[in-house]
């Protein structure tokens, strides 16, 4: 018997779905750490899977790490060199990272429709989106809002922290600790999106914000961030935490990065990144793919349970996808009756 990473059997292999041009196996699993009663053997895979081999998390570590290095200004004393050095680092970044996935998956198709989510194309001719066209539609709202936003959270902590007005600690204070909250910057991150995204989805705010994101019913790595800004800035609030509980500035890079960079990965629209038609790097989560083409399910992120604990969890099956639709009319029809929204 075949089972998931959580330690479920798989109800649907791979790819079987006609839903899907492509989907991993079903159900999609969430983190078994918080599975009771645990299950180590999963655990321990989850761990060695994110954490000891090439995947998001190690990359922004090590990026944290050579950013901080090499390419972090001091902002002791305001300095527009320092601002726009920064500005234009988190520029090339996004450049880099989501402009090469782009060019990899979409523009040069390099691995075809291999474990491609959606079998559509990019939207071109469409008033849906700026410009009329989806990646440059994306493209703007990351570059034009997204990149500054981000900015703005970088410059507020490393002055904080370059002028003692926030607390930070060294490896050599606590070595284990400062291993292990990388990880807890992650449930961090999982909780805080959670709740933030949950207000994102109130009608009225959807309507103002949160819907410019969600024109992306396909997504491509250029989606991730493509926010209007009265999201963008509370989806970066988290990064907030760090002025009061005490971190080293790789730990708040590493959360930003997890935040601005790991969404081109998140929203590439494919599983993994083939090389020699071997899985290199996973990439799309299918978790977060279902919430784009659902909507009112898997608000959270895959490290801790919150849609299971909160009942929003799709796992991927018919079955889900027929409760989650039965919600969403559920939530309307209330909506509707109480508010006099349309939605």
């Amino acid at each position: 018997m075949m089972k998931n990473a959580e330690g479920d059997e798989i109800l649907i292999p791979e790819g079987e779905s006609k839903v899907w041009n492509y989907h991993p196996n079903l159900p999609v699993p969430n983190s078994p750490v918080f599975r009771f009663p645990t299950r180590v053997l999963f655990v321990l895979s989850w761990f060695r899977q994110g954490w000891l081999g090439l995947s998001g998390a190690t990359i922004w570590v090590a990026l944290a790490f050579a950013i901080y290095i090499w390419l972090q200004p001091s902002l002791a004393e305001w300095s527009f060199q320092a601002i726009f050095l920064m500005l234009i680092r988190n520029l090339a970044l996004i450049l880099i990272i989501a402009g090469g996935l782009h060019l990899w998956l979409w523009a040069m198709r390099q691995q075809g429709d291999s474990l491609k989510f959606d079998s559509r194309n990019m939207m071109r001719n469409n008033g849906t989106f700026t410009f009329r066209n989806q990646v440059l539609d994306n493209m703007f709202w990351s570059i034009a809002w997204g990149v500054p936003i981000w900015t703005l959270y970088e410059i507020i902590y490393f002055r904080a922290i370059d002028t003692d007005l926030s607390l930070t600690f060294q490896f050599s204070d606590n070595p284990i600790w400062f291993v292990i909250f990388f990880w807890v910057i992650l449930l961090w991150k999982g909780f805080h999106f959670y709740w933030v995204h949950r207000f994102l989805h109130w009608p009225p705010y959807y309507r103002i914000a949160h819907s410019v994101h969600h024109r992306n019913i396909n997504t491509g790595p250029w989606s991730g961030l493509s926010m209007h800004p009265l999201e963008t800035l509370p989806y970066f609030s988290g990064l907030l935490i760090h002025l009061v509980v005490p971190s080293h500035p790789v730990h708040f890079l590493f959360h930003a990065y997890a935040l601005a960079l790991n969404p081109a990965f998140s929203h590439s629209g494919f599983d993994a990144l083939l090389i020699r038609d071997k899985r290199q790097l996973e990439l799309g989560e299918f978790f977060h793919q279902l919430h784009h083409r659902y909507f009112e399910c898997n608000y959270g992120t895959p490290e801790m349970p919150w849609d299971k604990w909160f009942a929003t969890y799709h796992n991927g099956t018919e079955e889900d996808t027929r409760s989650s639709r039965e919600r969403k009319k559920r939530m309307y029809t209330k909506l509707n009756h109480n508010h006099k929204i349309r939605p």
